[in-house]
C-alpha cells in the first residue's frame, strides 16, 4: 500500500515510454506555450480516486432531487431520462479519461480546453466552473444548517454555516491525502445507504411492507408517464421527460472530479482508467436502480414529492419508507444527508482551488495562486475559494437571500458547459495527436467509439444547455429566462471579453501543446503496489471504490 507521503519515484529511460519531446518553433507555438505546473504532491491512492469518482456523483440530486424527477415525468419517463443522461455522462468520462491519463495536470479540463481548442474557451470555462464550486460551497454550508434544524429547529442557521466553514476550510489546508481519506469514508456512507435502499426496495415491492405486494402497480395507476405543464397528452409527457433530462444532468454533475484529482494521484495512468471504466456500471447500479425502485414504491402523484425542503422530509427514500409503514428511517436519512452535503462542501473547496491553480498555470489567473506549501497544498487558492463560502451568511437576511440565489443561478449551467467543453477538447485532442504523429495505440487509455462518442456527448450537452430553460417560454417569463440563462450569458461575455483582449485564434492541431506537464509523469516510474484485489470482499470493494 502507498503511505500518506510522497510517492517514491525513480528515473526511467525515455525510450521505455516512447516519449520524444520536440522543440516547437517559436513563431508557431508562442500563443500556446505554458509554464511549469504547480508543485502538487501525488498522494491520492487508488481507493481515494475510485471513491472520489463515485462520491462526487451521489449527492442531494439523488437523495432529494429524484423525487421531483418522478413527479414531473412518472416512473418510466424518469427512468428513461436517467439512463439517457447516463450515456452522455459516460461519453464525457471516457473522453476525460483519455486526456487525463495522457496529461494528468492541475486544472485538468479547463487546461485542455485552452491548449487544444481555444485559450479563450479555457479561460471562460475555467472561471465559470471555478465560480460554480466556490458559490456551491456556500450553498452546501447553508444546506448543512437546514438539515440540522430538522432535529433542532430553534438553532440559528448562521451557527452551522460558521462552524462547518471553519472545519471544512481547515481540512483543505492539510495535505491532499486527508481530503482523499475523508472523501473515501463519506462516499462509503453514501454507497452503503444506496445499496441499503435498493435491498429495501426489493423487499417492500415483493410485499414486506404494510401495502402488501406492489410489483409494477404504480406504472398502471397513476401511470408510467406523467403530464407536465401542458394539457394531458403525448406532448405533455415529452415535456415532463425533457424536464427530467435536465434535472438528471444536474444530479450527475461531479463525476468529472476524477479528472481534477488525477493531477494528485499516485499512479494516474493505471488508476484513472480503472475509475472511468467503472463509472458506467456505478451509474446503472446506483442512479438507475434507485430511480427504478422509487418509481415502483411511490406514485408520482404523491404530494410529498413536491416538497421544497432540504432535509429528510423531502427525500423519496423517506416517503417510500413511510408508505411501507417504516417509522425510523427519517432520522437516519437526515444523518446521511448531512454527510452528503459536508462531502460536497469538502469537494467544492478542493476542486475549486485546483481549477484556480490550473487557470494560474495557463496565465488566466494571478501566478501566486500556484504557490504551495511543502505538503503540496495551494494554500492561497484554497483560501480564496473558501472565502466564498462565507456568502452563506447572506441567508440570514431575507433580502440578502435574493442576492445569494442569483449567485447560485449564475453557477447553474457550469456543469453542462464543462461537459460540453470536455467533449470538444477531446475531439481537438484527437486531431492534435494525429497531426503530431501520436498514434492512438500508444495512449495510456483509449476510449471506444471515438470520435463519434464525443460528438454524441457534445451535441446533447449543447442541446440541453440551450433548452434547459424552456419553461420560461411557456408562457414567457422574463425573470425565469434570466434565472435559466444567466450562466450561459456570463460564459459568452467571458469568452468574448478574453477573445477581444488577447486576440488569440483557435489552436492549430500541429501547434497544440501536448507536452507541458506531461513530461514530469513520463520521466518517472512510480513504485507502488498495483496488485489486483483478491477474494470476494476484495473484488466487491474494488468495484464499489
Amino acid at each position: 500500500m502507498v503511505k500518506n507521503a510522497d510517492v517514491e519515484m525513480k528515473p526511467i529511460d525515455n525510450k521505455s515510454t516512447g516519449s520524444d519531446y520536440p522543440s516547437f518553433e517559436h513563431d508557431h507555438h508562442e500563443d500556446y506555450q505554458v509554464g511549469e505546473t504547480a508543485h502538487l504532491k501525488r498522494r491520492l491512492q487508488s481507493r481515494h480516486l475510485q471513491m472520489i469518482a463515485i462520491g462526487g456523483t451521489i449527492g442531494t440530486g439523488l437523495f432529494i432531487g429524484s423525487g421531483g424527477a418522478l413527479s414531473k415525468a412518472g416512473p418510466a419517463g424518469a427512468l428513461i431520462a436517467y439512463i439517457f443522461v447516463g450515456t452522455i455522462v459516460y461519453s464525457v468520462m471516457v473522453a476525460l479519461g483519455e486526456m487525463a491519463t495522457f496529461m494528468p495536470i492541475a486544472g485538468a479540463f479547463s487546461v485542455y480546453a485552452g491548449r487544444f481548442v481555444d485559450p479563450s474557451l479555457g479561460f471562460s470555462m475555467g472561471w465559470i466552473y471555478w465560480f460554480s464550486w466556490a458559490i456551491t460551497y456556500a450553498l452546501e454550508l447553508t444546506a448543512s444548517g437546514l438539515i440540522i434544524q430538522y432535529w433542532a429547529p430553534n438553532l440559528n442557521l448562521g451557527i452551522f454555516v460558521g462552524v462547518f466553514w471553519i472545519v471544512i476550510t481547515g481540512l483543505n489546508f492539510l495535505p491532499v491525502s486527508f481530503y482523499g481519506e475523508l472523501e473515501f469514508w463519506f462516499a462509503m456512507i453514501k454507497v452503503i445507504t444506496v445499496l441499503g435502499f435498493l435491498i429495501f426496495g426489493i423487499c417492500i415491492d415483493a410485499g414486506a411492507g404494510q401495502q402488501g405486494y406492489l410489483g409494477f402497480h404504480t406504472w398502471g395507476n397513476p401511470g408510467a408517464f406523467a403530464n407536465y405543464i401542458l394539457d394531458p397528452g403525448p406532448t405533455a409527457k415529452f415535456v415532463g421527460f425533457w424536464a427530467v433530462l435536465i434535472q438528471a444532468g444536474f444530479s450527475y454533475q461531479g463525476t468529472e472530479l476524477v479528472g481534477v484529482a488525477a493531477a494528485e494521484c499516485a499512479n494516474p495512468r493505471k488508476v484513472v482508467p480503472s475509475a472511468i471504466k467503472k463509472t458506467f456500471w456505478r451509474i446503472l447500479l446506483f442512479f438507475v436502480g434507485t430511480i427504478f425502485f422509487i418509481g415502483l414504491l411511490i406514485p408520482y402523484t404523491n404530494d410529498g414529492l413536491l416538497s421544497t425542503n432540504s432535509d429528510a422530509s423531502a427525500s423519496p427514500f423517506v416517503i417510500a419508507a413511510q408508505l411501507a409503514g417504516v417509522k425510523s428511517l427519517p432520522g437516519i436519512i437526515n444523518a446521511v444527508l448531512l454527510c452528503v452535503v459536508l462531502s460536497a462542501a469538502n469537494s467544492n473547496v478542493y476542486s475549486g482551488s485546483r481549477i484556480l491553480v490550473g487557470l494560474a498555470n495557463e496565465g488566466h489567473a494571478p501566478k501566486f495562486f500556484t504557490i504551495t506549501t511543502k505538503g503540496g497544498v495551494p494554500y492561497i487558492a484554497v483560501a480564496f475559494t473558501a472565502a466564498f463560502g462565507l456568502l452563506g451568511f447572506l441567508n440570514e437576511s431575507s433580502t440578502a437571500t435574493t442576492v445569494f440565489n442569483w449567485f447560485v443561478n449564475i453557477s447553474g449551467l457550469a456543469g453542462f458547459i464543462a461537459w460540453g467543453c470536455i467533449n470538444a477538447s477531446h475531439i481537438a485532442f484527437m486531431r492534435a495527436c494525429k497531426a503530431q504523429g501520436i498514434k492512438r495505440e500508444s495512449l495510456p487509455y483509449k476510449a471506444f467509439l471515438q470520435p463519434w462518442f464525443s460528438y454524441y456527448g457534445l451535441f446533447f450537452n449543447i442541446l440541453i444547455i440551450f433548452t434547459q430553460g424552456f419553461t420560461s417560454f411557456m408562457p414567457w417569463d422574463t425573470q425565469d429566462f434570466f434565472i435559466s440563462y444567466i450562466s450561459l450569458i456570463l460564459f459568452v461575455v467571458l469568452y468574448a471579453g478574453h477573445k477581444l483582449w488577447k486576440r488569440q485564434g483557435f489552436v492549430v492541431p500541429r501547434n497544440a501543446d501536448l507536452y507541458s506537464g506531461r513530461k514530469e509523469v513520463d520521466e518517472y516510474e512510480m513504485e507502488i503496489d498495483t496488485n489486483a484485489p483478491t477474494g470476494f470482499l476484495g473484488k466487491a470493494f474494488a468495484f464499489l471504490g
